[in-house]
């Protein structure tokens, strides 16, 4: 089982950890709410965990450019 991280504005792949065994709370997953997990954990046919993260070129556009967070998509 994979997990892999893609940023939530762009979609560009930051990373995929393949250790075995991993739980939530190495993740940090348990500190998120029930609607935060939601909205940023799936899982795909094959099992892997898929999260939704921000990647830093996107960071740094929302701090400079807060309209931005209207947007769904990032283009940079």
């Amino acid at each position: 089982m994979a997990i892999h991280y893609h940023c939530r504005h762009c979609g560009v792949k930051l990373g995929t950890l393949t250790q075995f065994s991993i739980d939530s709370e190495q993740l940090g997953l348990h500190t998120l709410t029930d609607e935060e997990r939601q909205d940023m954990v799936t899982y795909n046919s094959e099992g892997e965990i898929q999260i939704k993260s921000i990647c830093e070129d996107c960071q740094e556009s929302l701090e400079k450019n807060p309209e931005y967070y209207q947007n769904d998509f990032l283009i940079h």
